[in-house]
């Protein structure tokens, strides 16, 4: 029981400072290693025609590869 809460909390806590790919604001998205002010935007836009399922669906924004998203996903929520 113990450890159940334990995970729980861990998962909660990943959830309070994940960065909202659906809803974060360009200055929200801006603190992400790796994503500026222009990529942000970007991304602002992008999710205005595609809600993202996925945070990998992240990569179909131009200026965001494999490599950028490999660094910042874990940082990511839906």
């Amino acid at each position: 029981m113990k450890i159940l809460a334990m995970v729980s909390a861990l998962v909660m806590s990943v959830s309070l400072w994940a960065v909202n790919i659906n809803s974060a604001s360009v200055e929200e998205l801006s603190t992400l290693p790796g994503i500026g002010q222009g990529t942000a935007e970007k991304i602002v836009k992008y999710r205005k025609d595609h809600k993202f399922k996925t945070t990998a669906e992240l990569m179909e924004v131009k200026g965001i590869g494999e490599k950028k998203y490999e660094k910042i996903k874990t940082k990511l929520s839906i």
